[in-house]
């Protein structure tokens, strides 16, 4: 049955939490808490694997009140064989309460059709020419001109149990090349979420940087050896990485900055929610959000991303590559007039969602706050990072 937006958003949102977060004009940009713990123990936790947790709550990793923006870049890290069809039965195939369309190819998913990741035998990207990586793929980051990068953050999870049981030791390291250069290792510098449920072994992991993208600037970001088990299963395989990047340029204008993250299971009828608290906002709010997701299959309908700008109705977002009640649906998708470059460039990513949105003309003017809701009303995914670059008013 076709659920409509609008009576996803009326439906009670079952088991999510929520932040608050009270800005003021003129606060400074800032990151997270520094790492308290004393040098021995930093130490030891370099050669041992991160700290993990089953669930964490969503909170504000980055602020800034400036004049500049977010971009971002971002890649799965497996796909299915393009050798290899799905061996789903042809007709129609009835999944999570939908159905979808005949069986496709490996092509014709990647291609945009849509299939979902447990359709195929899944195997890893691989696009560095590297013997020592068994994953790899790359993606641009765009930054305007004169910009100056204020904070970044890269982002990488994947599923660990498909066809193979991967380790869950190395789900905090991954290797990083800025554009041109070599591999560098980067091990997640906060706890990892790990959860195993609905038929996953899933994980997000996350490490600050900025010093490596203030650097290199503009250009191609290779991320390899994502932590990711190939093979075929009910729920299966996905991963993937993004890069989120904030930036100061003077000539454009003053906006709310913000980067949070977690790792949250959204189940059938469960959401998240992600509020910003009071600010002050322009008659007509202009800005985009960016959503990190997991296991969202394209073509399974009944979730969706809000946005409230204060009392009454929430906006759903949507876009030609986000449908309004299947914002989950496998895309890296973004906004502005020309495509960011990724290697591979696959449509479906089958499993990992990436995407910008922007506000549309449906945004409630002159609100004073700003809250987003992600809600899931089919099977599971997990919700990692989200971001917002909102104009402020002046």
């Amino acid at each position: 049955m076709r659920i409509s937006p609008g009576l996803l958003l009326r439906r009670a949102i079952v088991g999510c939490s929520a932040l608050a977060t009270l800005w003021a004009p003129g606060v400074p940009a800032t990151a997270a808490a520094p790492d308290t713990a004393p040098p021995a123990a930093k130490a030891s936790a370099a050669k041992a694997p991160s700290a993990e947790a089953e669930r964490l709550a969503f909170a504000q990793r980055y602020r800034a009140l400036q004049h500049g923006g977010i971009v971002r870049a971002a890649n799965s890290s497996i796909s299915c064989r393009s050798s290899s069809t799905s061996t789903r039965p042809h007709g129609p195939v009835r999944t999570a309460g939908t159905a979808r369309a005949t069986a496709l190819t490996c092509p014709g998913a990647r291609a945009g059709g849509p299939a979902a990741n447990g359709d195929f035998d899944m195997l890893y990207i691989d696009v560095d020419k590297d013997p020592n990586t068994y994953n790899s793929s790359r993606a641009e980051v765009r930054l305007p001109k004169s910009a100056r990068v204020t904070y970044a953050r890269l982002y990488w999870g994947g599923n660990l149990r498909v066809g193979e049981q991967k380790p869950p030791k190395d789900n905090g390291r991954v290797l990083i090349a800025e554009p041109g250069g070599a591999y560098k290792d980067l091990h997640a510098d906060r706890v990892v979420g790990h959860r195993v449920a609905h038929g996953a072994d899933a994980f997000q992991a996350s490490a600050d940087v900025t010093k490596l993208v203030r650097a290199s600037g503009s250009g191609l970001y290779t991320v390899a050896q994502v932590n990711v088990a190939k093979g075929r299963s009910a729920a299966g395989a996905w991963g993937g990485w993004t890069l989120m990047v904030a930036y100061e340029k003077k000539a454009e204008p003053l906006r709310h900055l913000a980067i949070w993250d977690g790792f949250e299971a959204l189940g059938p009828r469960e959401g998240q929610v992600v509020p910003l608290g009071p600010m002050a906002l322009p008659e007509s709010v202009k800005g985009r959000v960016g959503l990190v997701a997991y296991n969202g299959d394209r073509g399974s309908r009944g979730d969706s991303l809000a946005v409230s700008t204060g009392p009454g109705a929430p906006t759903v977002l949507g876009d030609s590559a986000n449908p309004l009640d299947d914002v989950l649906n496998s895309t890296i998708g973004g906004s502005g007039p020309a495509a960011i470059e990724r290697v591979p460039a696959y449509s479906n990513t089958l499993g990992y969602d990436s995407d910008v949105l922007e506000f549309g003309k449906g945004i409630r003017r002159g609100g004073d706050q700003l809250a987003f809701r992600i809600v899931s009303q089919r099977d599971a995914a997990w919700i990692g990072a989200l971001f917002a670059a909102v104009d402020a008013k002046q």
